[in-house]
């Protein structure tokens, strides 16, 4: 380690004391590239520092001023009269008393401090161990202590407060839960992405400044509770589904605080190892961001595959609101888009901790410039929606039913059947209002009978337009939850079964362990429907509800539809932030792949999104709407182009390559 000695007063020259020798035998060999200042001072003079820094208007031993970082460890301040006169009263040498400032000193900035008994009791006796080898005795004999209160430590009695409370167990674990409640939002319908910046940062600075001596085990159990609670503040909307029907709310109430157990532990889980991997890693701090984004960018990935996957809220989310951050996507898609934000959080962070490390910066305008970057191009792509000819565009009709889960299901028969006859007059009424459309397009599930090959769909006879409609689909012993694609005399000549399946809701992840309302049939994955719509082809890619939030998964390689349908039914979440949250999902999917999407929903919100994520059509939570537009701006995005896949190599390489740009330029700093 190498040691900086600045002496201010020159009495200390007579001394000869080796100050490097004795910060090397403090720190050990797990600090080798570290630096450390240690500034010789007088009475005076450490008086003036302790009166500016800590209001206390009287000279001490040793301070130390930690900076909270593993390479520039801090500041250290010694004055030669308190140490002569402490050196006196115990008998000892200045030199060996000096020794111990040092090592007090060292230990401070390396985390440890004595305002709890038990801290107290380990920094004496790691003190001990080292002077010990240095050939000094315990400096801890009767009457002797050192620092017996907070008078070397930087900071007043309510700083000491503060430390004794959030430096222990429970006060760190209440901000990790703080930290992971507020970062939830950033996103729908909230939209506060200074939020998330704050909740994240603040788990990030937490976690980096924690103290030495824990094992992987120990760091992971004190990071749980920030992904717990980030997941639960997110996700706890899913558990909205039990009430929505009193039959259903009857048989599976009794999970709800299960259910919500559960998404805390998977949530705390996946949320902690990124923390978990910057946590005991002694790196350079420029270098850190690069491994935190990295690793968040890649658990993102993972969640797409666990029981199908749930990918929901990317933090790529939170700029959703401003369109130019937002279209970066369309370059580098959500999870580009999270390791820049994660990234230049982090960065922040480190900053924020050494402003005075221009590797410190340096990492962060990396990350800055990746954003700029990204932003250009998402320009590109918002000129390339908003500038589109549509002459040619089909008329699309969107339906948005509106009518209640109550009235859509029931356990009696009798009622089924009467509610399913009048669910159909809705939505004739609603579909045959007046006005020009080629295609009328309803929600998922609209059609209340189950549908099986060869049987005629009666609402588009009924309209005599063609029409796209989700239904259940009985085939060959399967039971498939369906987007039908049906002329206007009613014959079916498309079906399109959905592919990625709601774990708990449409099959049972774990056999028969935990009740299940559905058990479905899982349909052969993304492919593209070619209609002829009001003398124009129309080609577009379905997708059914919640397979619209997995990053390139819906559009055939090598092919650009016209648009996405997405038939969905949000009636489950109401008006719980899930509803606001999977429109934005649907917009994210639109930026990144450059295809618009005609979204219909059961109970709203219904929409007809643009390929820059930009909403120029939508109707309500909870009001039976009709939606007549067109789309346009079909393009294939670099996203696109490179795929999801390639796109996290990519990532994984990008973070590589800084992290060692980073540690090579800290070592040519050397």
């Amino acid at each position: 380690m190498r040691v900086y000695v600045n002496v201010q007063d020159k009495r200390w020259n007579k001394y000869n004391i080796d100050f490097e020798k004795i910060a090397n035998a403090a720190v050990g060999r797990t600090h080798d590239k570290a630096e450390v200042s240690i500034t010789l001072v007088n009475d005076r003079q450490i008086k003036k520092i302790n009166k500016k820094y800590r209001n206390i208007n009287k000279p001490t031993n040793v301070l130390s001023f930690e900076l909270g970082d593993d390479v520039l460890l801090g500041d250290i301040f010694i004055s030669l009269d308190t140490v002569m006169r402490e050196a006196k009263q115990e008998n000892i040498s200045v030199a060996e008393h000096t020794a111990h400032m040092v090592v007090h000193g060292i230990l401070h900035l390396l985390g440890y401090d004595h305002i709890k008994d038990s801290d107290a009791e380990k920094m004496e006796k790691k003190e001990t161990i080292i002077l010990k080898k240095l050939g000094y005795k315990n400096p801890y004999t009767a009457e002797s202590a050192v620092c017996n209160d907070a008078s070397c430590c930087p900071g007043g009695k309510t700083i000491a407060w503060c430390r004794r409370f959030f430096g222990g167990a429970f006060g760190r674990t209440f901000l990790y839960m703080l930290f992971g409640a507020i970062a939830s939002f950033g996103f729908a319908p909230f939209y506060m992405w200074w939020a998330t910046v704050i909740g994240i940062g603040g788990a990030y600075l937490l976690t980096v400044r924690a103290l030495p001596g824990h094992s992987i085990m120990g760091n992971f159990v004190r990071l749980v509770p920030f992904g717990a609670v980030y997941a639960m503040a997110m996700f706890w909307w899913v558990l909205n589904s039990i009430y929505v029907v009193p039959e259903l709310a009857s048989q599976f109430a009794v999970w709800t605080v299960p259910g919500l157990i559960g998404i805390g532990f998977v949530g705390g889980i996946i949320f902690s190892i990124p923390y978990l991997a910057i946590s005991g890693a002694r790196t350079n701090p420029a270098c850190r961001p690069f491994l935190f984004a990295a690793v968040w960018t890649l658990v993102l990935w993972c969640r797409e595959w666990v029981f199908t996957g749930f990918p929901w809220n990317p933090v790529a989310n939170i700029a959703i609101e401003n369109a130019y951050v937002a279209n970066s996507m369309a370059l580098y898609g959500a999870l580009g888009l999270t390791f820049v934000i994660i990234g230049i959080i982090a960065s922040l962070c480190e900053v924020i901790k050494n402003r005075r490390s221009g590797l410190n910066w340096l990492s962060l305008m990396v990350f800055i410039m990746f954003g700029a970057v990204g932003v250009l191009y998402g320009v590109k792509n918002m000129r390339i929606a908003e500038n589109q000819n549509i002459a040619r565009t089909p008329i699309i009709r969107i339906v948005q039913p509106a009518q209640s889960a109550s009235q859509k299901a029931s356990h009696s028969r009798a009622v089924a059947l009467q509610n399913a006859k009048y669910n159909i007059q809705v939505m004739a009424s609603l579909a045959g209002a007046e006005g020009e459309y080629d295609l009328v397009v309803f929600p998922e599930t609209a059609y209340p009978f189950v549908m099986i090959p060869g049987d005629m769909m009666s609402l588009s006879m009924m309209l005599n337009k063609p029409s796209i409609i989700g239904a259940n689909y009985f085939d060959n012993g399967n039971l498939y939850n369906s987007l039908l694609v049906s002329a206007s005399n009613g014959t079916v000549s498309n079906v399109y079964s959905k592919s990625h399946l709601v774990p708990f809701g449409e099959y049972r992840p774990f056999g028969n362990l935990i009740p299940t309302p559905g058990m479905l049939t899982p349909g052969g994955g993304p492919e593209l429907i070619d209609m002829n719509v009001g003398g124009a082809n129309f080609v577009f890619a379905p997708a059914v509800c919640y397979e619209i939030i997995f990053s390139d998964s819906l559009i055939p390689r090598g092919k650009t539809p016209n648009a996405i349908i997405n038939i969905t039914n949000d009636n489950w979440f109401g008006r719980t932030p899930g509803t606001y949250q999977h429109l934005d999902m649907v917009r994210r999917y639109a930026i990144e792949s450059g295809v618009p999407i005609i979204r219909s929903n059961y109970s709203g919100i219904s929409a007809l999104v643009l390929s820059d994520g930009n909403v120029i059509a939508s109707a309500p939570i909870g009001r039976a709407s009709v939606i007549d537009g067109a789309v346009w701006g079909a393009h294939k995005t670099l996203y696109r182009h490179l795929g999801r896949d390639m796109w996290m190599i990519i990532i994984l390489l990008m973070s590589c390559l800084g992290t060692i740009w980073m540690f090579d330029v800290s070592r040519g700093r050397e």
